[in-house]
């Protein structure tokens, strides 16, 4: 942190997060310490300049990945094409795949016909798990590229679904990335549901170190503070899947009290507190008009006050509904 306390001219996104949403006593002093010596830093903006079109640049990297992404896991192939593109006209231009989801082809497919250049989408995908060899991983890693965006197209980012399979599997699916991303077939490079050890253990092979990309299940309450902070500080951006507790939490009465305030669906609450926090917000329907609403998150601000009653909601391990990491 002193190292980035003591540069004068810091990308905005390279700088630390602001006092209030850091969850550690230094963290806290060292924000402050920094944005009282930088009182016009653009990191200081308020929230409510926040907007669909935002980006944030990944690290040590010239690519920039929108704030707010589409999910269509479970996503069937016979509705997945039109949410996909209900979703580019609603202004969405980042969908997040996985060869897990089996549905890569309908998100390529989406994407060619909406008519937008390629180069204003940023297209996801993950590899589940490792072959049985390293040729063998990187062609199954190459095929999805093939089945997104063909023999010649690229992804913009492609992540490591798990480390579930071990150290030796997690490097050989690293490498593949890496060699991808060397011929042009890769934009950029992560991890996903990966704790600070993971991270940790690939220093000692990574030619792209730290991952771009770190994608946990984050939400009110999960809100898995120590891998955040872990990543904020080697500047790993954050995306947050299932933001929307997969509407399980929907008559929580504290959400439905904010909803209210704001005049705004327990859904956009949810986005927008995940916007506040930093993150990349990954919310999934397959219902049009919802997929429409969560991305009208733009027009409100949550307060101070809200974002405190949010993060007071989190139950740590136990209020993730699919994982939490670990660390």
């Amino acid at each position: 942190m002193e190292s980035i306390l003591n540069e004068e001219h810091i990308h905005p996104y390279h700088r630390p997060l602001p006092a209030q949403y850091q969850t550690t006593d230094k963290g806290k002093a060292d924000a402050e310490a920094f944005y009282s010596s930088q009182p016009h830093s653009q990191a200081t903006m308020p929230p409510s300049k926040l907007a669909l079109t935002d980006l944030l640049p990944l690290p040590n990297s010239a690519i920039k990945i929108p704030r707010l992404g589409f999910g269509i896991y479970q996503s069937p192939t016979n509705v997945c094409i039109n949410s996909c593109l209900t979703a580019l006209k609603s202004g969405y231009r980042h969908i997040d795949s996985a060869q897990y989801y089996r549905n890569e082809t309908e998100m390529g497919e989406a994407a060619r016909q909406s008519g937008l250049p390629r180069n204003e989408l940023f297209l996801t995908t993950k590899i589940l798990s490792a072959k049985s060899s390293a040729e063998k991983t990187y062609k199954k890693c190459l095929d999805s590229v093939h089945k997104i965006d063909g023999e010649k197209g690229y992804v913009d980012l492609f992540l490591i679904h798990t480390p579930s399979g071990g150290p030796t599997a997690v490097k050989e699916m690293y490498q593949a990335l890496e060699k991808l991303e060397s011929e042009g077939k890769a934009r950029s490079v992560g991890v996903s549901n990966f704790g600070v050890g993971h991270i940790e253990e690939m220093k000692s092979y990574a030619r792209i170190w730290p991952p771009h990309v770190n994608q946990i299940e984050l939400h009110p309450w999960n809100q898995q503070r120590t891998i955040v902070d872990y990543c904020n500080q080697h500047k790993i951006v954050i995306e947050a899947y299932c933001p929307l507790v997969r509407n399980l939490k929907a008559h929580d009465q504290t959400l439905v009290d904010m909803s209210k305030k704001h005049d705004k669906t327990t859904a956009q609450i949810l986005i927008r507190y995940s916007l506040q926090k930093g993150w990349v917000s990954l919310p999934k329907s397959d219902t049009p008009s919802r997929i429409e609403a969560n991305a009208d998150v733009y027009g409100f601000t949550l307060t101070d006050e809200d974002m405190k009653t949010l993060d007071s909601l989190d139950q740590g391990a136990k209020g993730a509904i699919v994982q939490a990491v670990k660390n």
